[in-house]
């Protein structure tokens, strides 16, 4: 199947790379440094899932329609990567992998014609070195459909299961705000220039981890919001988030979620974006909580001041220890 990965960069490659290992006809999309090693070694995959070199093409745009899109590119970047490719996917499915609220839901104006199709990514990959993508934690992915139909979901979830775990989900706005909840945890590495294991040593930072994840189931139930479709993020961490005092629930559910990360160490997408000095996604994390709190009359200082903090560190190139990063987010 011919399958065109837009955005090549940690979860894109990774995918992009398996996806070939398994015999799919891929074809990815990329930019400078990336593009053009792809272009002359290949794209190379690393770690969880072995290793694996992809010989595939690449572009700045796809160069034909595939029978399959998986859009991959940070939700800031989504709306003009689709609206690149409007008359290149009329009529293809279309999975857009990606964290926040927005997901496929901002794409229905641009491709009208297009059954999409939103993805919730577990896995843990990191992309710091042109071609080169290496996989920390071998997690699932799970779709949920947003304007595609139950026939096309199961389609897509077929053909990209031939790669990696998918599962698939009955609520995408569900599976959306599980997600946001464990990606609170992408705040303490960002904040510290630490790896996720490192920095939620600090039993401090844990509770104001914690602290974003309970504002965030709030927001969430403010909404109307039923949490559902993510592994890890159950009834009872819920539970734990809300009714257990941060500190207590910091050191159960931030030790759970840690332990999930594996034994590899993890930056997590925020601080990988930090590190190669391209804009974060954080106005669309914590970012959208806040909002989502503000619209709805729901207090959310911590998710406030991490997207202030994030937005400074990535400024000014400074990183706090874990203990400061704990103390300017819980004041």
């Amino acid at each position: 199947m011919r399958i065109g990965v837009i955005g090549a960069g940690a979860i894109g490659g990774t995918l992009a790379a398996l996806l070939d290992r398994a015999g799919e006809q891929v074809v990815v999309t990329a930019r400078g440094a990336q593009l053009d090693a792809i272009r002359e070694r290949g794209l190379t995959l690393t770690g969880a899932w072995g290793d694996h070199v992809a010989r595939i093409g690449a572009a700045q745009v796809l160069p034909e329609p595939p029978d399959l899109a998986v859009l991959t590119v940070k939700a800031q970047d989504a709306a003009a990567a689709a609206a690149a490719h409007v008359t290149l996917l009329a009529g293809v499915p279309v999975v857009v992998v990606q964290n926040g609220l927005a997901g496929p839901q901002a794409l229905r104006s641009i491709l009208p014609d297009s059954p999409l199709i939103g993805g919730l990514s577990m896995i843990a990959a990191a992309f710091l070195e042109p071609g080169v993508v290496t996989v920390t934690a071998a997690k699932t992915t799970v779709l949920a459909a947003d304007t595609a139909g139950e026939t096309e979901l199961r389609a897509a979830a077929g053909v990209l299961r031939r790669a990696v775990p998918i599962t698939t989900a009955p609520d995408l706005v569900g599976a959306q705000w599980s997600k946001l909840v464990v990606n609170q945890l992408n705040a303490a590495p960002a904040l510290t220039g630490l790896a996720g294991q490192q920095a939620l040593a600090s039993p401090r930072l844990r509770t104001a981890i914690a602290s974003a994840m309970r504002e965030t189931v709030r927001v969430g139930r403010a909404a109307g919001v039923h949490f559902s479709g993510l592994p890890g993020v159950t009834p009872s961490v819920l539970r734990m988030l809300t009714v257990l005092p941060p500190e207590l629930s910091g050191r159960i559910v931030a030790a759970r979620l840690v332990a999930g990360m594996g034994p590899v160490l993890n930056l997590g997408s925020t601080l990988q974006s930090i590190r190669r000095g391209v804009p974060t996604e954080i106005d669309h994390l914590s970012g959208a909580v806040a909002r989502e709190g503000d619209r709805l009359g729901v207090p959310t200082p911590v998710n406030h001041r991490i997207v202030d903090l994030v937005h400074e560190v990535a400024d000014t190139g400074r990183f706090l220890s874990p203990d400061d990063a704990a103390a300017l987010l819980l004041r």
